[in-house]
């Protein structure tokens, strides 16, 4: 039995009928060939009572299946991922992310991200500890041991961690300073921001410390980041009507066929909360 649910999105949900090994199944009732399925298979694409599969498997009648038909694909893997290391320690790594990439694993593809590439090149273990959006790029941290996790995690959550970006956007933008709005609390994207501070809203807080007028149509800010909202700097700025340049999601055109944006984050500075040691990075 299957479900419409997602169906626009090529996401199958399916009640198994009979029991036996999961592309077997999958191959009698998916209009998809066994190589097909050993692809979305190998790329994490199919989930058996809801855990993701990383290998054939046994399913037995009644299971939960489901498939993501059509998995969102990235940036492969081009072995090149050394170069874009800045600094590692036995704690933390900062690396340069490349637009078009997550930062981890997404829901129907768990080998094309950041994390699994570096980790495969520092040969172990990384933890995420921030984000950036896929069409972002720029200085990234992640961890190399849980309790350096934890407690950047405390760091991130008390604003211990400076955090500035370089945006290039259409027009001549906002005066530098303080800029508040308020975001709706809804896991859609993209996001919904406004100036009155609505129940249940949460502050967006960022501070353009520089403008530089690159025409009549575009300006480069310098901004720092004093919220770490989902799409924050690219929701404020659409709705101020300064869209980042190739961020057809708020308001601009788009003009790159890849999933890249005017939008890097270029600096980075705090101090390690396990050594005291303070640290900065820049590109």
């Amino acid at each position: 039995m299957q479900s419409a649910r997602g169906f626009e999105y090529g996401v199958r949900h399916i009640i198994s009928p009979q029991s036996g090994a999961v592309c077997d199944v999958l191959l009698g009732i998916l209009d998809l060939d066994r190589t097909q399925i050993e692809f979305l298979l190998d790329l994490g694409s199919i989930y058996l009572n809801h855990q993701r599969l990383k290998e054939d498997s046994s399913v037995s009648v009644g299971d939960y299946l489901r498939v993501h038909t059509k998995p969102r694909r990235f940036v492969a893997d081009d072995t090149q991922w050394a170069s874009r290391i800045l600094f590692q320690n036995e704690h933390f790594l900062v690396a340069k992310k490349i637009s078009g990439l997550p930062v981890h694993a997404s829901v129907d593809n768990h080998k094309e991200h950041l994390q699994a590439y570096l980790a495969k090149t520092v040969g172990r273990e990384l933890f995420v500890t921030h984000r950036l959006d896929v069409p972002t790029r720029g200085l990234i941290v992640y961890a190399k041991t849980l309790p350096f996790q934890t407690a950047f995690n405390k760091l991130l959550i008390q604003r211990e961690m400076k955090k500035i970006y370089r945006a290039l956007v259409h027009g001549q933008a906002l005066n530098p300073g303080v800029v508040t709005h308020y975001m709706e609390p809804s896991p859609r994207a993209p996001k919904v921001v406004s100036h009155e501070a609505l129940p249940g809203w949460q502050d967006c807080v960022l501070e353009i410390l520089n403008i530089r007028l690159l025409d009549n149509n575009h300006s480069e800010l310098k901004i720092q980041l004093h919220t770490g909202r989902t799409h924050q700097i690219r929701a404020q700025l659409g709705y101020e009507k300064h869209p980042i340049i190739g961020d057809h999601a708020y308001g601009a055109e788009k003009i790159y066929v890849e999933d890249k944006i005017e939008l890097e984050a270029c600096e980075l500075e705090f101090i390690n909360p396990l050594t005291g040691e303070w640290h900065h990075f820049s590109i």
